[in-house]
């Protein structure tokens, strides 16, 4: 969560933020041609329009003589950087590593959204990854409407005119960082609830903040829309699926996962096979409106076992009817909520308990970081088995079996500074 929205908050872009690309070189050595240098006393200002936000005892270091590779910056404790920049898709270079040390760090951006999974350079290595954000503000462009934000999202780091970056881990150094605008990537646009959303503090987590680090950047930058408690109706009346369609490009895609907070409205004509596939079917034909590709996500289930040790179905026909809406309306379908039965089953009811968050007590319809890594395989497995387009871009993964499930072992996420004892919207 941010700071303080004094610090960070409103529409600013300073005249120094945007050019299309910035170069920030970190460390106490020589400045690199063409680059601003970043010490570690570089707090953020409106004035800059860059800097590092408050939280964390920052070092500098230089173990060489080249002004771009040989010096970085680094703490024991995770930072945010951060740089004012308009709405719009960003490739970002960050430049790793030590030349006479070793480094690991993880790299997420935003609202934990990870970027960059466990970056470990060897002695002396220097590494670069980049990556592509999607970053926006709640205008929508060409109207007087704005997204209707509720207010834990007002100071959150994805609603705003910038571009911030965590830096996590053991030994997290870091030499550069370049921004440039990026060339029209195709958007995965992502419609959701609090199982899908970039989840802003620990212990949750969603399958969509996942999701960056399995698809290749420059080509592909996720663009997460959803928001905890979101029905389908309240997705529309909070002018979230316009303010998607307003930067929806042909060739683009729209994941739609609801279903969970859905089954909780009443009245008449309130159903999964009357309002629920009316909404959906809406969602579908705008998208392709714009050239967009929809694509139905089922619902994750719900951890909620049986004497047997099998899943109960908890989420009753709204499953069903996306299942019945695709066939109908012929759009691909993911399956999350078949693939999550497996998934928990195979895991078992003690195991998946090291899936789920606890705030002490276990969330069992809300993920921790592992679970929504594992979901988010699940997701990524699903592209492959429908054979969209898009699997040609999925990278760092081969094959995934839900019933055959990681162990919390084999997982790393150094925990984000931010953390609430308030469990998100929806059940």
């Amino acid at each position: 969560m941010k700071v303080l929205a004094t610090l960070l908050g409103g529409l600013f872009v300073s005249g120094l933020a945007f050019s299309q690309t910035r170069k920030f070189d970190f460390g106490p050595g020589a400045l690199a041609t063409g680059y601003t240098q970043i010490l570690p006393g570089t707090t953020y200002t409106k004035e800059k329009g860059y800097g590092f936000l408050p939280g964390a005892t920052l070092t500098g270091a230089v173990h060489g003589k080249n002004a771009l590779k040989n010096d970085f910056i680094t703490s024991d404790q995770p930072f945010y950087f951060t740089v004012d920049l308009p709405e719009g898709d960003y490739n970002v270079k960050v430049t790793l590593g030590d030349k006479n040390g070793t480094s690991e760090q993880t790299v997420r951006a935003e609202c934990r959204r990870l970027m960059a999974y466990k970056q470990v350079t060897n002695q002396g290595e220097i590494r670069e990854k980049t990556f592509t954000v999607h970053i926006r503000t709640p205008e929508i462009a060409d109207s007087n409407e704005r997204v209707k934000l509720k207010p834990r999202e007002i100071n959150y780091f994805h609603w705003d005119n910038q571009l911030t970056l965590e830096f996590n881990g053991a030994k997290p150094k870091v030499a550069a960082i370049e921004i440039k605008k990026a060339d029209k990537p195709i958007r995965v646009f992502l419609a959701g609830n609090s199982t899908v959303v970039d989840q802003a503090s620990e212990p949750f987590a969603a399958w969509g903040q996942m999701l960056p680090a399995f698809l290749e950047p420059k080509k592909i930058s996720v663009a997460n829309y959803a928001e905890s408690g979101e029905t389908l109706s309240n997705f529309l009346a909070g002018n979230r699926l316009k303010k998607i369609l307003s930067q929806m490009r042909k060739g683009d895609y729209l994941f739609i996962e609801f279903g969970h907070n859905d089954q909780k409205q009443k009245g008449e004509g309130i159903g999964p096979f009357t309002s629920y596939k009316r909404d959906l079917k809406y969602f579908i034909s705008e998208a392709r409106k714009k050239g967009g590709i929809p694509v139905i996500v089922t619902s994750i289930q719900r951890r909620n076992f049986n004497e047997n040790g099998q899943i109960n179905e908890t989420l009753g026909d709204y499953p069903a009817a996306c299942r019945q809406t695709a066939q109908e309306e012929n759009v691909p379908l993911i399956d999350l909520n078949k693939m999550t039965k497996s998934l928990y089953e195979a895991w078992g009811p003690e195991e998946s308990e090291k899936a789920f968050a606890h705030n002490p007590q276990i969330d069992n319809t809300h993920p921790n970081p592992f679970g929504a890594y594992e979901m988010a395989k699940c997701v990524v497995q699903g592209i492959k088995d429908i054979k969209l387009d898009l699997a040609r871009y999925i990278i760092d993964f081969k094959s995934f079996d839900p019933a055959k499930p990681d162990l919390i072992t084999s997982f790393y996420w150094p925990l984000s500074p931010s953390k609430s004892t308030i469990k998100p919207d929806g059940n």
